[in-house]
Order: structure tokens, then sequence, then C-alpha cells
């Protein structure tokens, strides 16, 4: 897959080295680009790095995987930069979702037809419906795998997407504009409570919206991924087996990465992107390292603070429309997260590795109303034998915690709260508990440096999914957006697609590939 052109390449500089950043960068080197990474936090990884406690290893906010399996993203990216996939094993259910005052689960199972037993025997009736989430999924599985540019901004990337079009891609083309809650009306099941909750909440994960405003492709694909031969995947070790896999290849084939190093903004000459300005955050030290291209692995609101700022009042004008549509976005979610480190009696008997628990249809999907868990498995190395690890993560608004007067109180109330609905399925005794923790959108902020903490992306909505999303490429040449703010979205497979977009983009500046390939 790397160019045969053995003239110099470029330099690249990425801003970030989440997994999004690290798989850049890796590909680039690969390729033979002379490539620098920077990030302000010590460990790389992002929202996919670990933390160590007390002899435990807590995920810091991904807990799962896709894109493993051959022809996966990952799968596709570790072969070409010839590093070995980590070790995982399936998460079959993928999740058991615990609907208000059921004990009983909902299990996503990965085996399709189990699936399906499931799916039917929990919502009678329903069928029609995942039966056309399953026609559009596997249209728009095939679409994907032709590896699209979305949304194109120039005649590369739409030839790209051109390419990507066949006849089975047209069955997809009336549910463009739909939303799920659409084609629940479609089905007639607008009105099944259990579905709906069922539903917003699968999505939430993934869209950071529910079934009245996820695009409906978009959703097809995330609620089918986990099935096989496709699958979601729990690393051994931890999460950090994947940034430490990039950062070998990326060292091994040359790049340097700087830790612990803030990029304090990109400067931009004449509509370039030309440098950035780097500030070492133990010697206080800055400088302007300059490249050919700059990749930044941001939010798109934190890409706009490192571009269009005060310094570079000529970057603004360039930039306006740009800044705009980011600012009129729907303010994203933050997170809150307990970590908890417990005696191995605490977790019931075959546990599933992953639940979500909705606690009170009169409340929101989030704000410790609804909980998504999940839980180590011995040998795992995420615990000391005999223990385990239990992460357990709410969605919530930002602002609460940004403004707040009384900001430890605040958490402490969260926590108890949160261990207190754990407790109904997990033996949580202060005789269990070995250690705990908490993090909010404040923590966020501190250790990965996002945009008031948000996590997830841009929700999926159907103005901002595939082609309506934001663009890889930005209205400044040669600077580049990787990350969960493009398509497809949130996720370690997700930022890794694009990821392979930008890099395929770059090639194709540096005329390292045929305009037609």
């Amino acid at each position: 897959m790397s160019s045969k052109n053995t003239r110099q390449k470029s330099k690249v500089v990425v801003c970030g080295a989440g997994i999004g950043g690290l798989t850049t960068a890796a590909l680039l080197a690969h390729r033979g680009y002379e490539v620098q990474i920077f990030d302000q936090a010590i460990i790389p990884g992002g929202c996919a790095s670990t933390f160590k406690r007390r002899g435990f290893t807590f995920d810091v906010g991904a807990t799962q995987v896709a894109g493993l399996e051959p022809g996966g993203i990952h799968h596709r990216i570790f072969s070409e930069l010839e590093i070995d996939i980590p070790n995982a094993t399936n998460c079959d259910p993928a999740c058991a979702v615990f609907l208000p005052g059921e004990t009983e689960p909902i299990n996503v199972w990965r085996d399709p037809e189990k699936w399906q037993e499931e799916r039917q025997r929990q919502f009678p009736g329903s069928e029609p419906l995942w039966q056309l989430m399953t026609k559009l999924f596997e249209a728009s599985w095939k679409f994907q795998g032709r590896d699209p540019v979305l949304p194109p901004r120039n005649i590369w990337d739409l030839w790209q997407l051109v390419k990507a079009v066949r006849p089975d891609t047209l069955i997809t083309v009336p549910f463009t504009l739909m939303t799920v809650a659409d084609a629940l009306q479609l089905c007639g099941l607008n009105d099944n409570l259990r579905l709906k909750t069922f539903l917003d909440l699968q999505l939430k994960l993934y869209s950071q919206v529910g079934t009245e405003e996820t695009a409906l492709l978009y959703a097809a694909t995330a609620l089918a991924v986990s099935q096989a031969p496709q699958g979601l995947y729990h690393l051994e070790g931890s999460m950090q087996e994947l940034s430490d896999r990039l950062v070998a290849a990326l060292k091994r084939d040359g790049a340097k990465l700087f830790m612990g190093h803030t990029v304090e903004n990109i400067h931009v000459d004449n509509g370039k992107a030309n440098a950035v300005r780097i500030r070492n955050q133990k010697t206080g030290e800055t400088w302007v390292e300059t490249a050919d291209h700059v990749v930044a692995n941001v939010t798109v609101q934190n890409l706009v603070k490192l571009v269009a700022n005060e310094n570079q009042p000529h970057t603004l004008d360039s930039m306006a429309g740009y800044k705009r549509r980011v600012d009129k976005l729907p303010s994203p979610w933050g997170a809150f997260i307990v970590y908890l480190g417990v005696d191995e009696s605490a977790i019931p008997t075959n546990c599933p590795p992953h639940l979500q628990f909705f606690y009170n249809y009169d409340g929101p999907i989030g704000e410790n109303n609804s909980l998504f868990v999940s839980v180590s498995h011995p040998g795992d190395g995420r615990a000391p034998t005999g223990k385990a690890t239990i992460t357990a993560s709410s969605f919530t608004d930002t602002q609460i915690w940004r403004h707040s007067q009384n900001y430890q109180e605040l958490k402490q109330k969260y926590m108890e709260e949160a261990i207190a609905h754990l407790s109904g399925y997990f033996d949580l005794r202060p005789e269990t508990i070995v250690y705990q923790e908490a993090a909010t959108p404040r923590t966020f902020v501190k250790f990965t440096a996002r945009d008031e903490g948000i996590v997830g992306g841009v929700g999926q909505r159907l103005a901002n999914f595939g082609p309506f999303g934001i663009a890889n490429r930005t209205p400044i040449q040669d600077l580049w957006l990787v990350g969960d703010s493009t398509h497809p979205g949130e996720g370690t497979a997700g930022v890794s697609y694009s990821a392979l977009t930008v890099v395929r983009q770059i090639d194709a500046e540096e005329g390292f590939t045929g305009f037609f390939s």
C-alpha cells in the first residue's frame, strides 16, 4: 500500500496524540513523510488512554474497539504498518441493556440469528424496522468499504466518492434525509416506548443523540456493527495497547513524538498552514515548528481557537463561515465517569463486559439517570488477581461543571448517586470497594484539552453526518482535521478511518497517487 515513489516527501506536524493523531502519524511515517507529533498530555492515546491506581488499570474513556476483524479498519491499518493486532476477545453480548424496573436485560448478541431471536422476543412486531436497518447497513457498509471521502471538498475528493457509489448504494438514497424516528413512524412503531427507549440509549452512545435526531443511515451502521462478521472487542491489557503499538510503529519509521508539549496556535500565511507554535510544559520554552502540512487531531471547536485568534486577524475572514457553523453546532455532551477498583466478589457471575442501565423513564438519558458500564474480566490485565474494575459513565451538561460554585461537592454527589445506582446490580459495599475515583468535564479539559471537556465528537444529526458533516479539509490550505468531529464519527474505528482519509488526501496533494487512484 505504500507509495513506490522515492523522492523526498514533505514534513507533517500532527497536533494531538489521540488514536486519530497517532494513526495519521504512523501511516505518514510509514509512507516516508517526515513526521512530528505533539500532545500536551503525558501519556498518548487521548480519550482511549489509561491510568493506574493501586494496582488497577482504568481505561480513561473508550472501553471497547471495533474494526479488528479481517477487513476492519484497524486490521487494514495495522497490516499496512506491519504490526500485530492487539489480543482481544469478542464482546458477546456487546451490551446488556436494563430498562427501568426490569431485571432481565436486553442482550445485544454478536450472532445475528441469536440477536434476531432476542429482539423479536423483546420487541414483538418490530422486525420490519430491523430488516430495514439491516438492508441499509449492508449497502452502507459496502459503500464505506470503498473508501469514499465525505464530505468532498475538491475534485479529487468527489472522485473518491463517485468511485464508491454502486447500484447497491442506491437503496440508501430515499433514506438519506430520514431520522430513526421517521423509520419508527414508517413501520408503525412510534408508540412503542420500550423499543424507542432501547434505541435512544444505544444511539446516544454512538451518535450523541437519540431516535428523534440521529440520521437513519448512521444509525443503521452503528446498531449493526456489533454483529458478526463485524463485532466489538475487549482488548487484553487495556485500551493503551492500541496506542502503544501505533507509537512503536511511528517511532520505528522515524517519526518523533513529543508528549508534554502544548500546541498554542497554528500559523497561517497567505491562506496556507505552514507552522505551529509549541510550548514545552516542563521548561516553558516556546518555539515555532515549520511544516508543509499540519494535521489537527482536536475537536472542531479547538481547531477554530487554534487558527482564528487575535494573533492572526488575517485568518479570521477565511475562517469566518467555518467558525459560524461551528458556533451554531448544538452543545456537545461531556461525561461524568466513576472508576471503581473492587473485589471480584462484587461482580455477578457471568457478568457481561458492557452493560447499560436506564433508571427512570421520566428522566434524561444522562446526568446519572443512565449509566454505561464496562467491567474487566479475570486475566485481562486491568486488575490484580481476585480484583476487578468497573467503569461507569453518564452524559452530562458541561456547563453544570464549568459554572459550579461547589465543584467538589457536586462531584461527590454525582459519585455517590452513581455508586448507589450500580449497587442495584453489583455488590458494592465499603468491604468490596478497594478504590474509587471520578472524572468530570473539568477532568477531561485538564488531561485531554478537549474544549469544555466534551466527548464523542459532533452529534450525528441530519445536518452533521456523512455528506453534510465536517470535512477533513479545512478552509486553510494544508490544514487537515482528523478525529471524531469528522466522518464517520466517534470511536477508535471512526477516528482511524478519518486518519486514513487524511493520509490519502495528503498523498494526493503531494502527487504520490494518481488522480484516479
